[in-house]
C-alpha cells in the first residue's frame, strides 16, 4: 500500500508529496520534503498508522531541498538514507548546498527550507543504476535518470515508478511542466531518462509534485514536448546576452499563458507556483544553452 503524505509546503496543498510504502518489514519513505515541513511529514506518517521511528529506510530521488531537506532528521531517528552516488557528498557535508541555496533565497531560506545537518556515513547508502534494494516482501529498483539533476534516481516498485522531478510537475488536471533549476539541466539526458521510464511500462507514475498519474504515455509525451518547447523559447535569449532580470518576467508570462490553457483554480495555480516557480527555470535553461553553445 502506498500512502501520499501532503507536506503542505508554505501552507499550500498538493505542492510537495512524500510517499510511504508499506512492506512486511515496516514502512519505506520515498522523499522527505524540506525540513520546514518535517512536522507535517511526521503527522502524515502517524496518520498512516506508523511512528517516525518505524521508518528504517528512506529512498531519495535527488538531494534538492524540496525532496531531501529533511533526510538528516530521518537519519537522526534511525533510518538509512539511499541516495545517488553523486549526491552523497552533499548529505555528508551539506554546507556548500545550503550556502548556494541561501544565495538564491536569502532571508527566505529558513521559512522555505529549514535546517540541514550532516548525515553520518554509516547511515548513507549509495545505489548504482539498476540496483535492487529489497525490504521484506518489497523490492525497489534504482534507475539513474539525469536531465533535471545529475544525481537523480527514479525508484521502481513493481509496476509503480516514483519519478522525483524527472517525471515533471502536474497539479490535478493541469498541464505537465518540467522543473528546470540550475545547475544540471540537460535536455538530451532528460529525454533519455523519459524514454527509460517509458520502457518500464509502469502502471502509475508517482509525482513528488503531485501525486499519481495513470495516463503514463500521455503524461510523458506532454512532458517531453513542453521541455523542448521551453528550451526552444529560451535559446535565442541565451544567444542575445539578455539579462536574467529582463528574461524572467517574459518567461513567467509565457508559462502563465500555458497554465491558463486549463481551467485551474486559484489554489491549483498557487500549487504550481510553489512546486515549480517559473523564475527558477530561467537560469537553468540559460546555463544549459550556454554550456551547449560555448557562449
Amino acid at each position: 500500500m502506498i500512502h501520499i503524505i501532503d507536506l503542505h509546503f508554505l501552507h499550500t496543498a498538493d505542492a510537495i508529496a512524500a510517499f510511504l510504502v508499506e512492506t512486511s518489514e515496516g514502512p519505506v519513505l520515498i522523499e522527505t520534503g524540506p525540513h520546514s515541513t518535517f512536522h507535517n511529514l511526521e503527522k502524515g506518517i502517524q496518520a498512516a498508522g506508523f511512528q517516525l521511528s518505524d521508518v528504517r529506510h528512506v529512498m531519495l530521488s535527488h538531494i534538492h531541498l524540496d525532496h531531501a531537506g529533511a533526510a538528516w532528521a530521518l537519519a537522526r531517528a534511525g533510518a538509512t538514507i539511499h541516495v545517488h552516488p553523486a549526491g552523497e557528498k552533499h548529505l555528508l557535508q551539506p554546507e556548500k548546498l545550503m550556502q548556494s541555496a541561501r544565495m538564491i533565497y536569502q532571508d527566505q531560506m529558513d521559512l522555505l527550507w529549514g535546517e540541514m545537518h550532516p548525515i553520518p556515513p554509516a547511515q548513507l547508502k549509495t545505489v548504482s543504476h539498476g540496483e535492487v534494494i529489497t525490504i521484506g516482501d518489497t523490492s525497489f529498483r534504482a534507475w539513474h535518470t539525469p536531465g533535471h539533476a545529475v544525481h537523480h534516481i527514479a525508484w521502481q516498485c513493481g509496476d509503480q515508478v516514483f519519478t522525483g522531478d524527472v517525471g515533471g510537475v502536474k497539479i490535478h488536471g493541469g498541464i505537465v511542466v518540467p522543473p528546470c533549476p540550475p545547475p544540471d539541466i540537460h535536455i538530451e539526458d532528460w529525454q533519455t531518462s523519459i524514454e527509460l521510464i517509458r520502457s518500464l511500462k509502469p502502471k502509475t507514475l508517482w509525482l513528488t509534485h503531485y501525486g499519481p498519474v495513470q495516463a503514463v504515455n500521455e503524461h510523458l509525451h506532454e512532458l517531453e514536448e513542453r521541455l523542448l518547447d521551453w528550451a526552444a523559447w529560451m535559446k535565442p535569449y541565451a544567444a542575445s546576452g539578455d539579462t536574467v532580470q529582463h528574461i524572467t518576467p517574459l518567461f513567467s508570462a509565457y508559462v502563465q499563458q500555458q497554465l491558463m490553457e486549463r481551467s485551474l483554480s486559484e489554489a491549483e495555480i498557487a500549487a504550481y507556483d510553489k512546486a515549480n516557480p517559473a523564475w527558477m527555470s530561467v537560469t537553468g535553461l540559460l546555463r544549459y544553452w550556454k554550456k551547449k553553445t560555448g557562449a
